[in-house]
């Protein structure tokens, strides 16, 4: 992962990737017992590299990004920092994969990979009643 990325200043979240990155791996680093993948993002205005630790949602290769932020009224930081700049480094395992991001709006394509999301972390299905706005989610290929 990137040697100068910043680390989040949430504590829970530090603790995270401080733990990801010591161990070189996210195996074993879970939330509520669910498996997480290390997301490297770039700032939108800053240019930092950023890390992101997010639930892990996968088929065939691909990865999700969920910006749900527990329900929150608004987006999380890193939403912006995706949307500016979509190229981004995920981590699973130990396995390092440079994708790009692509927001999914709406369609079938959304319903399905929010199924997966809910799927692999249920708490986004109540996150959603909690707020008005329509949690995004970015697909990475």
């Amino acid at each position: 992962m990137s040697a100068n990325a910043e680390l989040s200043p949430e504590g829970w979240v530090r603790e995270q990737t401080e733990k990801i990155l010591e161990q070189g791996t996210t195996d074993g680093v879970t939330v509520m017992d669910r498996p997480i993948v290390l997301f490297t993002t770039t700032g939108a205005k800053s240019g930092k590299k950023r890390y992101v630790p997010l639930m892990r949602v996968e088929e065939n290769g691909k990865y999700l990004m969920v910006a749900s932020k527990g329900g929150a009224p608004e987006h999380p930081a890193w939403y912006h920092n995706v949307k500016a700049n979509p190229q981004v480094t995920a981590q699973d395992g130990t396995e390092v994969k440079e994708l790009t991001a692509r927001e999914l709006s709406d369609g079938d394509e959304r319903d399905h990979w929010w199924e997966l999301a809910v799927a692999a972390f249920p708490p986004y299905a109540e996150y959603q009643t909690k707020t008005d706005r329509q949690i995004p989610v970015f697909v990475l290929e």
